[in-house]
């Protein structure tokens, strides 16, 4: 998760210029974060020729959504990506899906399928599926849309899989509403893998897979892990690569609601995102209006229609427990602890190989709040290689664990074996680790 660009975005806005919400917090207090409120990452979506998902038909659902199987296909488009608005050359085709919300109910939403020129010869092109940190309250910050318009963030790292001639399978996870960090983000990844095969054009039915996410997206593809077995069987799976992601979700809300020391605060827009997002999926449990102050209100309709970047740069060292009504909390809300619950890693052990790091001081996603799910990972018997990385902050962690993940899963891809199971907590990689 970035949270660095908020600047950016303060001077590009409609006409120029940010038209503020009267009913947003005028001031804040001088302990907290004094950014005023930004322009949106939507709104500058709203300028550009290629419609974003709620204002782009093809996303729209059928009238007999609930008559289609899981992963099969509603329609399909060929897009152009591209790279800051300038056409990468890649084969990109998107579909239209049938998947499941959190509540067991049909739904559609989109994933990208990018096939690069390179050649490959003796067996089906392998897959790799991308799960980006899409981190979002908006539609248009879907990769889907983003990586059409030139903004997908991640695509320097998706680019690791493309030049070596592996397909990617990047999934709009979240939905087309954004609920974020609900469990449906492991249905919508293996409904998307389910879609690509059945799309006969793209010659991927046979293809090995594996799947790869970090932050969001890594919590995304462990829940995927977690749910294949009993959720989609008939997709097989090679491995699974995980890093820096949200494992006890009650344990983070403990965290993230909290005021933190130092740069740690930075994590603080984690729950003004949650809030944000569970109010959708889960409006009783979590009710703005019964939880919180009007101004804590007004952040979190505020955060409902921004991308990772301007939400970071909001939400941050801005504890939300702060903004509860009197004597009102999560503990309070009738619910709220078991939806956390429910929606926290751990409840299956995934039946394939996994790769899975975390940083050692990472502020957004404490270890304190991930290690007690990897340690039931290895009682209860997962194929597991875990290392943590010993160095600081969050988003550093993303890019200095990328190579072994790439490695990994790119000699699964090629046919190799996994490796061994290890342990590497407070070690080194061991040796005969791809890439060491």
């Amino acid at each position: 998760m970035l949270y660095c660009a908020g600047a950016l975005v303060v001077v590009v806005a409609t006409g120029g210029q940010a038209v503020a919400d009267p009913a947003f917090p005028p001031s804040f207090p001088l302990d907290q974060n004094q950014l005023p409120q930004l322009p949106s990452e939507p709104q500058i979506y709203d300028l550009l020729p290629i419609p974003a998902p709620d204002n782009d038909p093809w996303y729209d659902d059928p009238a007999d959504v609930a008559s289609y199987a899981p992963g099969q296909i509603v329609r399909t488009r060929e897009v152009q990506t591209r790279l800051v608005g300038i056409p990468f050359p890649v084969y990109t085709k998107q579909l239209l899906y049938r998947t499941t919300n959190a509540h067991g109910g049909p739904i559609v939403t989109a994933t990208t399928v990018l096939v690069p020129g390179v050649p490959w010869t003796g067996s089906p092109r392998p897959v790799l599926s991308y799960q980006e940190a899409i981190d979002a309250t908006d539609s248009s910050c879907n990769p889907s849309h983003t990586l059409q318009v030139g903004t997908m963030k991640e695509i320097p790292i998706i680019m690791g899989w493309l030049a070596q001639g592996f397909a990617v399978n990047v999934p709009d996870f979240d939905g087309k509403f954004n609920t974020f960090a609900t469990v449906d983000e492991g249905y919508m990844v293996l409904d998307s893998l389910r879609a690509m095969k059945n799309d006969t054009t793209l010659g991927l039915a046979d293809s090995g897979i594996a799947i790869y996410g970090f932050s969001g997206g890594g919590t995304a593809t462990m829940r995927a892990a977690e749910l294949r077995a009993t959720y989609a069987p008939d997709v097989e799976i090679l491995g699974a690569a995980g890093g820096g992601l949200a494992a006890d979700l009650l344990a983070l809300a403990e965290f993230g609601t909290a005021r933190q020391p130092g740069f740690a605060g930075a994590g603080n827009f984690t729950m003004w995102l949650g809030m944000a997002g569970l109010a959708r999926e889960y409006p009783d449990e979590f009710n703005p209006k019964e939880l919180l102050t009007e101004e804590g209100q007004a952040i979190v309709a505020d955060m409902g229609s921004r991308c990772l970047y301007t939400a970071a740069a909001t939400g941050a060292f801005r504890p939300l427990s702060e903004y509860y009504q009197p004597g009102k909390s999560l503990d309070t809300a009738p619910g709220a602890r078991k939806v956390l619950q429910d929606n926290s890693l751990g409840k299956n052990i995934p039946d394939i190989p996994l790769l899975w790091w975390h940083g050692f001081w990472d502020e957004v996603i404490p270890p304190s709040t991930v290690m007690p799910t990897v340690h039931s990972y290895f009682e209860r018997g997962a194929d597991l290689r875990f290392f943590t990385v010993p160095l600081p902050e969050h988003v550093v962690n993303s890019v200095a664990d990328f190579p072994p993940a790439v490695a990994w899963t790119s000699a699964l891809l090629r046919g190799l074996p996994p490796g061994p199971s290890f342990n590497a907590e407070f070690s080194p990689l061991p040796e005969g680790f791809p890439g060491t």
